[in-house]
């Protein structure tokens, strides 16, 4: 009997535990991906332009057979269901809040028609690492230990070659992949994650743990988009870091993930709202200056160099260096006091890995009012930290390259000051 496998954030075909399941009746299979309208309007350019790479590399690997639909799955799905007389639906667990409503109302909408879940984004899915009284981590390094002692599984042995695949021209309501009309600095999909990582195993992750904060090297591996698409799955990175300082150091990396991903599981509110609602008393400012100085942060034109650097890659290439993230995260909350939230929103209008959890809830750790969050009275200084992880200025130079000229602005706040002022404002809340 048919069945159907229905594409997300798992755009790929090796290492993919769905399509085992999917193909698992011995019956023909229909691969398909719906382009939901919800998704389009909460994306920005260069993540829909990944995603729509992604779709034509995955089906050029199907030779063509992958039904792109476009609508609300809880209407598409069930189409497709009926019009190939399917057994059963087959997906990859998505833990996200949109994605649980989703999957919830597609069941509903498919009565009778299971809707299976196999594996999920993550090396250990959210909700399964907890503390011996059941209840979830609030702080990142029981959670590692645990997440460690757990283990995962091996990466599954899925291809192409897996299952027989249905021709799309059976079902009806396909539609051509769009284009975003951006062009992405490095290619998308599961060709290019697969070439990616083994090139970063064989000649940056000896050096990964003593070079990743170091933007001015090109040090990162790079696979944080590949991630966030699934078109590689982190079980399979996983079997390639052995016992070596830089392999464990990516290693811990991808529990922050699982972290993120567990918390967002547990605490869904905290997509958009402080984790802890003590923040939310907060002095924040939000007026007509506010609002000029944030314009200023987001076009790379505050008169801090490092920050200046951070903003204007993000803006030419869909990408930042996690620690500059770090660096213009802590400046917007601690030297502009502007909500976490503007920061958060433009960051996932901008880069191409906006995750969802990783995003929201790093933003969170910059602000101090997350899960495991840094002290409150930490402040980055960004001049001191573009010393330190741009020691020569090669970061800077690059992106701001009339750093040194005169007319490069000066500096938009004191940063001393606004320091203190930071310190006062979260020395009033509880």
């Amino acid at each position: 009997m048919p069945t159907l496998l229905w594409f997300r954030r798992d755009l790929r075909l090796h290492d993919l535990p769905a399509l085992l399941d999917a193909a698992a009746a011995d019956g023909e299979v229909l691969a398909c991906y719906v382009l939901d309208p919800r998704l389009k309007a909460s994306s920005g350019p260069r993540r829909l332009q990944y995603l729509y790479d992604a779709l034509r590399d995955l089906r050029e690997h199907l030779d063509g057979r992958l039904l792109v639909t476009s609508g609300r799955p809880e209407r598409r799905i069930p189409k497709l269901v009926k019009a190939i007389g399917a057994t059963s639906v087959h997906v990859s667990a998505d833990y996200s809040p949109f994605g649980r409503r989703r999957d919830g109302a597609v069941r509903d909408a498919l009565g009778d028609v299971p809707l299976e879940e196999s594996g999920s984004p993550y090396l250990v899915s959210p909700g399964r690492v907890t503390k011996d009284d059941g209840t979830p981590y609030k702080v990142f390094t029981p959670f590692y230990d645990a997440w460690r002692r757990h283990g995962w599984r091996p990466p599954a042995n899925s291809s192409a070659g897996s299952a027989r695949w249905i021709d799309p021209a059976d079902a009806r309501g396909g539609v051509d992949v769009p284009d975003a009309g951006v062009e992405l600095e490095l290619p998308a999909g599961e060709t290019a994650a697969r070439k990616q990582w083994p090139k970063f195993v064989a000649s940056g992750l000896d050096a990964y743990a003593d070079d990743r904060n170091r933007p001015d090297l090109d040090a990162s591996s790079r696979m944080s988009a590949h991630l966030k698409f699934g078109t590689i799955h982190p079980r399979t990175m996983a079997a390639d870091l052995d016992r070596g300082t830089g392999a464990q150091a990516y290693l811990r990396e991808l529990a922050f993930r699982d972290f993120y991903a567990a918390v967002l599981y547990e605490w869904p509110d905290s997509v958009w709202w402080n984790w802890n609602r003590n923040f939310d008393a907060i002095q924040v400012d939000d007026d007509r200056e506010a609002k000029r100085r944030f314009e200023a942060w987001k076009a790379g034109r505050t008169g801090f160099p490092i920050v200046d650097a951070g903003m204007r890659q993000l803006a030419a290439t869909g990408f930042m260096h996690n620690r500059v993230r770090m660096i213009v995260a802590s400046f917007l909350v601690k030297d502009l006091h502007l909500p976490w939230q503007w920061g958060a929103r433009w960051f996932l209008e901008q880069l191409v890995d906006g995750d969802m959890a990783n995003n929201q809830h790093g933003w969170q750790w910059a602000a101090g009012c997350g899960t495991d969050a840094a002290p409150y009275f930490r402040v980055f200084n960004p001049t001191t930290q573009g010393k330190k992880f741009d020691p020569d200025g090669a970061y800077v130079h690059r992106w701001v390259p009339e750093v040194d000229d005169d007319d490069y602005p000066e500096p938009i706040v004191d940063h001393a000051a606004e320091r203190k002022e930071a310190l006062r404002r979260y020395s009033q809340i509880g």
